[in-house]
C-alpha cells in the first residue's frame, strides 16, 4: 500500500524525539558514507595482481560491494517498502537482480561502462524516483502511476552499468575473467539478500507500530532528500573532474 496522498504529511510534525533524532543521524551517516561502495584501495590493488580464477574472493568483494553500497541499500528499500508479501518481494528484488547482472556482466565482459560520476548520479535519482513512488507523487502530480516493475528493471540495469563501470576501472586480468565476474555478482546476490533480510525483520516490527503510515511519509521524504544529495554530490564531482 502506498501512501495515495501527500496531505498526509501536516499530520506527521508530532513524531517522537526519538524517531527524529534517528532520522537526522541517518543523513550524517549517508553524508559521511556517500562513497563508501566504491572499490577500496586494497581490494583494487588485490583485483588489479591476481590472475585465474579466484571464486571464493571475488563472491567476498561482491558481497561486500552490495552491503557498503548504501545507494543500491536505498533503492532496495525503496522498492520492498510497502510490499507486504514475500511473492510481491520476491518478484521486485528478482526484477531488480536481474537488471544489474546482465549490464554488469555484458559491461565489463564486453568493455562499455558510463562515467562513473555519471552513473552514479542517475542511480541517486532512481532513489529519489523510488521514494516520490512511494509517496504517491506522480499520481497526484500527472495523475498517472508509472510501471512500478518495469521502473524496477530498467534502474536495476543502471545499478548494474554503475557496478560495471567501476570494476572497469580496475582492469580485472582477462584470464579466468567469467569465472571470477560471476562470482562477484553471486556475491553481489549473497550481500542483496543479507540486506534484504535485515530491512524485512526491521520493516515486520516497524509496521506493527500504530505510527507506521505517518512515519513513513518522513523516511521517504528523507530518502528523497538523500538521493538527491547523492546525484547532487556526483555532478559536482564531474564538473570538478572534467575542469581540473
Amino acid at each position: 500500500m502506498k501512501l495515495d496522498r501527500l496531505g498526509v504529511l501536516s499530520h506527521n510534525m508530532r513524531q517522537p524525539l526519538i524517531f527524529h533524532t534517528s532520522t537526522v543521524l541517518m543523513l550524517f551517516a549517508f553524508v559521511a558514507a556517500a562513497h563508501a561502495h566504491d572499490v577500496t584501495p586494497g581490494d583494487a590493488g588485490y583485483i588489479q595482481e591476481i590472475f585465474g580464477v579466484h571464486f571464493v574472493p571475488f563472491i567476498y568483494l561482491g558481497a561486500k560491494h552490495m552491503m557498503t553500497g548504501y545507494d543500491h541499500i536505498l533503492f532496495l528499500l525503496g522498492v520492498i517498502f510497502f510490499l507486504y508479501h514475500m511473492k510481491d518481494v520476491a518478484i521486485y528484488v528478482s526484477l531488480f537482480a536481474v537488471g544489474h547482472s546482465v549490464t554488469m556482466l555484458l559491461g565489463v565482459w564486453y568493455g562499455w561502462g558510463i562515467n562513473a560520476y555519471i552513473i552514479d548520479a542517475i542511480i541517486g535519482l532512481s532513489v529519489v524516483y523510488k521514494a516520490l513512488d512511494n509517496l504517491g507523487a506522480f499520481q497526484n502530480w500527472f495523475g498517472f502511476q508509472p510501471n512500478t516493475k518495469a521502473a524496477t528493471l530498467i534502474f536495476g540495469l543502471f545499478h548494474g552499468t554503475g557496478l560495471a563501470s567501476k570494476i572497469l576501472e580496475y582492469q580485472i586480468a582477462e584470464e579466468g575473467l567469467l569465472a571470477n565476474l560471476l562470482a562477484f555478482n553471486v556475491g553481489v546476490e549473497v550481500g542483496q539478500l543479507l540486506a534484504l533480510f535485515v530491512i524485512l525483520i526491521v520493516m515486520g516490527y516497524w509496521r506493527r507500530s500504530a505510527n507506521f503510515m505517518r512515519q513513513a511519509v518522513v523516511v521517504n521524504i528523507i530518502m528523497v532528500f538523500l538521493g538527491m544529495l547523492l546525484t547532487y554530490q556526483q555532478i559536482a564531482g564531474y564538473l570538478g573532474h572534467t575542469h581540473a
